[in-house]
């Protein structure tokens, strides 16, 4: 090889690697910054979840993203966002996130609304305000808009129910529900678990008590707020419906608490006994128009259940274990009942 030739094959040769190393660079810089927009990790792990409101755009859930500090660099969730069309395709919902998830995963999530379900576990909460502020608390939508639907008269009527008892419907477990289901979503699920749980063995057994399933729920309330220990309700149960059957008045504490909305009384007093409430059972006979909180489901299959005893009376033991002390007589009762009052007094608790 000719000198000349060699010096122009060094040439071509460096000519060939620069272009190549330019290649390398280029493809390299834009390699990463592809790497970075969609592959790298960008999530802090400052919060667990993203949410994103039903009716909410992009801009929206931008602001949520810079308020939370969710994100390690929004402007490459931002050109992920651009390049993946997510404006088009946001579904609200609530969204699982953790530390070190990259923007392709996150934003495949939001356009998939593939959500993280919420378990909600609701028991013995007294009134219907204080359910539909704990779903409130738990979901989208705020607690005016489950009063509106658990106060609707033509909805309520239509699956059997009325605004005092429409509380007995809801049976306390534990249920998944995506964090952005409506109100009248919810109710339907929750109207479908009510119709599975009584079953047609509970309602021949309801049948057999001479009593509906509302009627069982709202003595299970009474019977749930009466006994701390679950092995005495079925003895409360059957001394309640004793009750019933005579036609005697249930008089029954919980009851008068409810009445007069004030959950702080340890020692029900003569005044309290004269609040005029339909839920007043030292008034009014039979049992009260609702529940006075949401019964157990150990509640209600010991009223359906209850024990077969001749217990008229029942008074809480002196010991303050949470136990009762049942009675056939007035005499015996006013035996056990004096043993209470004294060692309220000898507390100093009046009220």
């Amino acid at each position: 090889m000719s000198n000349e030739n060699e010096k122009s094959f060094k040439k071509s040769t460096k000519v060939i690697l620069a272009a190549i190393l330019v290649v390398l660079v280029v493809g390299g810089y834009f390699g990463l910054k592809f790497y970075k927009v969609f592959f790298a990790p960008n999530i802090t792990g400052n919060e667990k979840f993203v949410y994103v409101r039903t009716g909410s755009h992009l801009d929206d859930l931008f602001e949520e993203i810079r308020k939370k500090d969710i994100l390690t660099d929004i402007g490459s969730f931002s050109q992920a966002a651009a390049k993946m069309d997510l404006a088009q395709n946001l579904k609200p919902g609530r969204y699982k996130v953790s530390k070190g998830m990259n923007n392709r995963t996150l934003i495949n999530m939001l356009k998939s609304g593939n959500q993280d379900p919420v378990k909600l576990k609701f028991q013995n909460i007294r009134k219907k305000e204080d359910f539909a502020g704990y779903l409130a608390k738990n979901l989208e939508a705020d607690s005016l808009a489950f009063i509106s639907v658990l106060d609707s008269t033509a909805l309520i009527e239509k699956y059997g129910f009325n605004k005092d008892n429409i509380y007995t419907m809801f049976i306390p477990n534990t249920y998944e529900v995506y964090w952005n289901i409506a109100p009248m979503e919810f109710f339907e699920k929750m109207q479908k678990e009510y119709d599975k749980f009584w079953n047609d063995e509970r309602k021949r057994k309801a049948a057999a008590l001479n009593l509906s399933p509302v009627q069982v729920s709202v003595l299970a309330s009474i019977v749930d707020a009466e006994a701390l220990y679950d092995k005495e309700m079925p003895i409360i149960a059957g001394l309640y419906l004793n009750r019933l059957k005579k036609g005697i008045l249930l008089q029954a504490d919980p009851t008068v608490i409810f009445a007069n909305d004030d959950f702080t009384v340890k020692r029900v007093t003569n005044k309290l006994l004269q609040v005029p409430s339909r839920y007043n059972t030292y008034k009014y006979a039979g049992l009260p128009p609702g529940p006075i909180m949401m019964p157990s489901i150990n509640a209600i299959d010991a009223v359906l259940n209850k024990d077969n005893n001749n217990y008229i009376y029942m008074c809480a033991k002196e010991d303050f274990s949470g136990y009762h002390n049942f009675a056939v007589t007035v005499q015996e009762h006013e035996i056990n009942a004096k043993k209470y009052r004294e060692a309220l007094n000898k507390r100093n608790i009046f009220k």
